[in-house]
């Protein structure tokens, strides 16, 4: 199972470049759907992304549909403001469980996923609560949302979950009760 993250037509090589960066700490693949708002090699978009683009599992698309073709078996989760059920009552760990790739959709910053691909797969439409008359998230901060939702449910398999002091003994942490 693998956590994939689907970018269609992104505009801010920033936000592409901090989503590669989550991609490649969380062991996620990004897929890029085309036409994108800049060059994969601006400097925007690698700055962003720091020296993490050799671990980064990144494919290119020419449309969506491509996208669903070569991954029929997965379990898709499109997120947009016009959703009608929050992104963290779906069980994520069924698809995993069941041996099924989840792949978190994104929109296009300025516009979001196309209404006509909400209206087609409404079911699975998720959203990110916030406050009410507010327009989006930041993009990157979206899909580091979503990552890390579906990261915790799985109980952070595979993931360093403890840090270490350099330059001090390790302290003792107390235990909660």
């Amino acid at each position: 199972m693998k956590i994939n993250i689907v970018l269609v037509e992104p505009e801010i090589p920033a936000n592409t470049g901090n989503i590669s960066r989550t991609c490649s700490v969380t062991g996620s693949a990004l897929h890029l759907v085309h036409p994108l708002g800049f060059d994969i090699s601006e400097k925007q978009v690698r700055r962003a992304g720091l020296d993490y683009w050799d671990a980064l599992d990144i494919s290119e698309y020419s449309a969506f549909d491509e996208v669903l073709e070569k991954n029929k078996n997965a379990e898709f989760y499109y997120f947009s403001t016009k959703a009608g059920r929050k992104y963290s009552d779906i069980d994520y760990k069924r698809a995993a469980d069941a041996g099924r790739d989840i792949f978190l959709v994104f929109g296009k910053e300025t516009k979001g996923l196309p209404e006509e691909l909400l209206h087609e797969h409404y079911e699975d439409c998720v959203r990110i609560p916030m406050l009410e008359n507010m327009r989006s998230l930041n993009l990157s901060n979206a899909a580091a949302v979503a990552v890390y939702e579906v990261l915790r449910q799985l109980g952070f398999d595979g993931m360093q979950s403890k840090g270490r002091l350099t330059r001090y003994p390790e302290p003792q942490i107390k235990q909660e009760g």
